[in-house]
């Protein structure tokens, strides 16, 4: 690095603002980790993949390459000082690593404030008693007959359904009162905003706005609530659910071992998508968090702090999900595969049922949907840091003038609320899909691969991790011990598997 490279990274991290304790930093990044995916995908990959024996590939993959990236974006923040674009003043060469990470965060926060404001809509909704997908709150005479079976099967994730009357009156209420898709015929035919869930989503900008106002010295202080109340619902509910009866077919299903599973290629892709997904690697939001960092932070210690307790989180909370599912399938008398769901399907069909047939259903439906918000929050945080930090270290004058720091904020807000209506029109979950399904997975393979080469190979991977071992001053001695296995896997292990991961998607 030239010296005027140098003087330029220290410059700005002098000038920047830095996390007001390392908890704060902990907990910002343990919720932007532990999001939505955690809850509504990691459980559902879990048994469909063979139960138990998931486990195996999803630790392998997080531990060859879910951590190493991990730990090259932490440290290349915190060394850095500076977001995804102007870190890579250190290698030019790189620059369009950045501007990548850049675009994949965009487009992420396009559309994950969507769920947010699906999420702000049940969470209203779950104050009226009954539910409105219960049973009792269903008329058959309306809505379930115009609902097209094409769009049961997208929302159930199966490809045929039981004539069960929740069943339907949830998909009924998620199709039509959410989605609205009763009235497209596909991306071509977007049809009118659904005004509701553009006022959620509106409302779900502003206090997006709200947090971020001063930076991550306001996000700092949100994330002690939003990053731990999750935590508090997952431990109740899986309280709750172990009283239940079922609730043990439930957990058995979730975990019941399939060992020839293993055999399978789509096993280990699953393993390694899921990794990507609920770390949040090479989108840009670790780096620019850990931009805010002392420079002498232990990242090394704070990597895996952080991927294990997300790990744990997702494991745990299958035995939330597939408890209170397992009940529910009791309750209907039919095999636990039947309920059981991923994606928005379980989160806004297959779970609000099961809470609605407990009793004290409206509390437990408002615990349920504050949690899945906060989480959705708490992720979003995350990504809008990439974008923030990304503008304001190419824009320097916009860091130093507070109101202009505060307009432009503004102003991103109000363009990812306008972009976001065709969303929530009615067929706005046809774009919401085409965005999930192909924006994030292919492109963050193609990041992190690129990352890791361009820092192993052009930047040089001893003089990275000589980079960290100056970042952390007093080194424990095992921290240059693991740095060895660390430099293996930047340099062989994990552009191997990227690559692998790559075919197979």
């Amino acid at each position: 690095v030239s010296h005027s490279q140098f003087l330029i990274c220290i410059y700005i991290r002098v000038t920047m603002e830095q996390w007001g304790g390392k908890y704060e930093f902990l907990l910002s990044c343990i919720g932007y980790c532990v999001g939505l995916g955690n809850v509504w995908r990691f459980p559902y990959l879990c048994y469909r993949n063979g139960g138990g024996v998931f486990l195996i590939p999803y630790f392998i993959m997080l531990i060859v390459t879910g951590v190493p990236l991990f730990l090259m974006e932490l440290s290349l923040g915190q060394y850095g000082a500076a977001g995804p674009i102007t870190v890579w003043k250190c290698c030019p060469l790189l620059k369009g690593i950045g501007i990548g990470m850049l675009c994949v965060s965009t487009l992420v926060c396009l559309y994950y404030n969507v769920i947010i404001a699906w999420t702000f809509y049940y969470l209203g909704s779950s104050f009226q008693s009954p539910l409105p997908w219960s049973c009792e709150n269903c008329s058959h005479s309306t809505g379930i007959g115009s609902t097209p079976h094409t769009t049961l099967n997208w929302i159930s994730g199966r490809k045929q359904m039981r004539n069960m009357c929740g069943h339907i009156c949830a998909i009924s209420s998620c199709s039509e009162q959410v989605l609205g898709v009763v009235g497209s015929k596909g991306l071509h035919d977007p049809g009118p905003v659904r005004w509701p869930l553009a006022l959620c989503l509106l409302a779900a900008w502003i206090i997006i706005f709200l947090c971020m106002l001063k930076g991550i010295r306001s996000s700092g202080k949100v994330v002690y609530v939003t990053a731990t109340f999750p935590y508090f619902v997952l431990i109740v509910l899986i309280i709750r659910g172990a009283t239940l009866e079922g609730s043990l077919q439930g957990v058995a299903f979730y975990l019941t071992p399939d060992w020839s599973r293993l055999a399978n290629a789509q096993v280990w892709n699953d393993a390694a998508s899921q990794i990507f997904y609920s770390l949040g690697i090479g989108v840009g939001g670790l780096l620019s968090m850990a931009s805010y960092n002392k420079f002498d932070n232990n990242v090394i210690r704070d990597t895996i702090v952080i991927t294990t307790g997300n790990c744990c989180t997702s494991f745990f909370a299958g035995f939330a999900i597939f408890s209170v599912l397992g009940h529910m399938a009791y309750r209907k008398g039919v095999p636990v595969g039947e309920v059981a769901d991923t994606g928005p399907g379980l989160a806004f069909v297959a779970y609000p049922e099961a809470l609605a047939l407990l009793p004290g259903s409206v509390f437990w439906s408002i615990m349920f949907f504050l949690m899945l918000f906060m989480l959705g929050v708490d992720t979003l945080f995350g990504n809008m840091e990439g974008i923030t930090t990304a503008v304001l270290d190419e824009f320097p004058h916009l860091r130093g003038n507070p109101l202009q720091k505060s307009l432009f904020l503004g102003a991103l807000c109000f363009f990812f609320y306008l972009m976001g209506l065709l969303l929530v029109t009615n067929g706005g979950i046809y774009w919401f899909t085409l965005i999930d399904s192909f924006s994030t997975s292919f492109g963050l393979i193609i990041i992190t691969l690129f990352m890791c080469i361009g820092i192993s190979f052009f930047y040089g991977v001893n003089q990275f991790c000589q980079d960290i071992l100056d970042m952390i001053r007093h080194c424990p001695p095992w921290c240059g011990k693991v740095l060895i296995y660390f430099k293996a896997c930047w340099v062989f292990c994990t552009p191997f598997l990227l690559l692998v991961s790559l075919h197979l998607n």
